[in-house]
């Protein structure tokens, strides 16, 4: 008897009025966001401009989307090909379906084209989006938990997700939360890149590379623990051979490209500077070297100001000392008439003195 379990909704799906409201589809929606809002915090902190993220997701997304789904239609065709089944089921991407190898493949070529349109190399972008791509699969796979999909085998442990649709032969009862073990998994890859890149400074695609390589480590063990229907090549599931083929060329990649291309890109977004130098955006420089200790241009104006007020005081006073000595030299004793009485008459004295 189980005395804990991770209980599953009673539907995947509400209705507002005539509007479904989907699980599935919310914890889709809500991973793209974040991955589009971690992406451009990374993305402005490598000097690319804001909202460039958002730009080339507008192609992303919907590419990877089309490949998440036709990824899994080919490899498990037999679901809407088959005798009984209806072909048009193929098309309803609500019900779950998605290929993390197709999202990513047919992800990466729309980023590219987006990468392309606005000038930005497609390295740079995929190191600033890749720990925002794990979260977001992280999010994306508890839409698995609302359709009761995605479960291991069957346990008693307290943390086991209890089953209880009976449809496509779903058995109930109480299984490992495998999409639960993936989504804690995709959360650790994502700090791990987090803290890889600001360890080594990751750059070319080698974040992004360590991003697929942590990930495809388990998704290997993950994937072995699954109980539903797949194609199985020498024991081992499709998905074990797609994860263990992935890691090691991600591995490879990384190690090429340290060799090739070391350190990290110096610009990832030609003109990024340049705008965020003509902005009148002193005011957040002013602001932190006023609070590091650094005088700021406003101080040195206030200086200059005070040093321009002495400096007219002293030219107003100069022509009474001019006239009084004979002499232009500056002096800081202001003349008064018993001193311009007594130059005068020294003055009468040494005319004298050339009369006679």
């Amino acid at each position: 008897m189980e005395l804990a379990f991770i209980p599953s909704p009673s539907r995947g799906v509400l209705h507002l009025g005539p509007v479904p409201l989907r699980g599935y589809a919310f914890c889709i929606i809500i991973g793209v966001f974040v991955a589009v809002w971690l992406g451009n915090r990374r993305w402005i902190a490598r000097g690319g401009r804001p909202g460039t993220v958002a730009d080339i997701a507008v192609w992303a997304v919907p590419f990877g989307l089309i490949g998440g789904r036709l990824y899994h239609v080919i490899t498990d065709y037999q679901l809407y090909f088959s005798e009984g089944r209806d072909w048009v089921d193929a098309f309803k991407i609500w019900e779950g379906g998605l290929g993390i190898w197709g999202a990513i493949a047919f992800g990466a070529v729309g980023a590219w084209i987006g990468a392309r349109r606005r000038g930005v190399p497609m390295p740079a972008y995929a190191d600033a989006v890749a720990p925002g791509i794990a979260l977001a699969q992280a999010i994306g796979r508890w839409g698995n938990w609302f359709n009761q999909e995605l479960y291991g085998k069957a346990t008693d442990l307290p943390w086991a997700v209890e089953i209880t649709s009976t449809a496509d032969g779903r058995l109930p009862g109480t299984y490992h939360p495998t999409f639960l073990y993936e989504s804690l998994w995709c959360i650790g890859v994502a700090l791990l890149v987090i803290w890889a890149d600001r360890r080594f400074r990751l750059g070319h695609g080698r974040a992004f590379a360590l991003y697929v390589a942590a990930y495809c480590a388990g998704r290997f063990w993950i994937e072995y623990m699954r109980v539903d229907d797949a194609h199985h090549i020498l024991g081992l599931r499709l998905n074990n051979w797609t994860a263990l083929l992935v890691f090691l060329l991600a591995v490879l990649y990384i190690v090429l490209s340290a060799r090739k291309r070391p350190g990290r890109e110096a610009v990832v977004e030609p003109g990024a500077e340049a705008a965020a130098g003509d902005a009148p955006a002193a005011d957040g420089e002013k602001d932190a070297k006023e609070d590091a200790g650094t005088p700021s241009a406003d101080a040195g104006t206030d200086e200059a100001d005070d040093t321009d007020d002495a400096d007219t005081a002293g030219k107003t006073a100069s022509p009474d000392l001019t006239k009084a000595t004979g002499t232009t030299e500056d002096t800081h004793h202001p003349a008064d008439p018993e001193s311009a009485e007594d130059a005068e008459a020294v003055k009468d004295g040494a005319d004298s003195a050339k009369k006679g």
